[in-house]
């Protein structure tokens, strides 16, 4: 998952909406979102190369989504999965704090990651960059936020950009899965000029500068939106695309939080 726009106790209507890329190599093999056999609660895309997820939630309101930190100095494979992370507080009855505080011990075993778990009344994060041994649980307070493959807000112009099309939904009804999906869907690449400024000057840094990446070897595998209105009921979305950016499959669920 690579990009995440999503507003949290913001609107009475909508304490939590949410839209989100997933990026990666399309030889990687995946299974889109539904819920899983085994735990037949979790609604989840599934990645069959490791097993883990990248964004879940589960229907009794249990929500995790997970993003990678872009380091091109550090590219050494890491002893474990980065989809372990979602999948264990989706699948596990712990709140969200005490969740984050188990996994301190063990950040440094994975890769670069930003990780948010919680609900919709109650959203908490853990970042194991720039230190695995200085990363903290840390509580979010309502709000607008933005999270690609820095720390969360880093202003970079698709999260910029992501932020300000949410904000114009704020107080829109009904909402749309279309209208979430604009959020993140736009294809133009990034100011050069804008990417220097933030130290983005690797020769992959253009490439990957636009909300919905399209190249031949990696891209914009799915798109997902969610929202919970105040009656608890939660409307997901999942949209497929090809490595031409064609959609290929979409699915949509909905169901009251248990």
């Amino acid at each position: 998952m690579c990009l995440l726009i999503f507003s949290y106790g913001v609107d009475p209507h909508y304490p939590l909406v949410l839209a989100a890329n997933r990026d990666e190599f399309h030889a990687r093999p995946t299974e889109p979102a539904g819920f899983w056999p085994e735990h037949p609660d979790v609604l989840a895309g599934r990645d069959l190369e490791q097993g883990g997820t990248w964004m879940g939630l589960t229907r009794q309101g249990r929500f995790a989504a997970i993003t990678n930190c872009r380091d091109p100095a550090r590219t050494a494979p890491a002893p474990r999965s980065r989809g372990e992370l979602p999948l264990g507080f989706l699948t596990g009855r712990d709140p969200p704090q005490t969740y984050l505080q188990s996994l301190q011990a063990t950040a440094h075993e994975y890769a670069g990651f930003n990780l948010l778990v919680g609900t919709a009344e109650q959203l908490w994060y853990l970042s194991n960059r720039p230190s695995a041994r200085q990363c903290e649980p840390t509580p979010l307070a309502p709000g607008l936020y933005g999270l690609s493959n820095a720390q969360l807000d880093t202003p970079w112009p698709k999260v910029v950009l992501g932020k300000q099309k949410m904000q114009a939904l704020h107080g829109k009804q009904p909402l749309t899965h279309d209208e979430l999906e604009a959020v993140v869907s736009d294809r133009e690449l990034a100011d050069p000029g804008a990417l220097r400024q933030l130290g983005l000057t690797d020769d992959m840094a253009p490439v990957l500068s636009s909300q919905f990446i399209t190249t031949n070897r990696y891209g914009t595998r799915s798109s997902s939106t969610l929202w919970q209105d105040r009656h608890g009921q939660i409307h997901w979305r999942e949209s497929s695309f090809d490595a031409h950016g064609e959609r290929v499959k979409q699915r949509a669920e909905c169901f009251s939080i248990r």
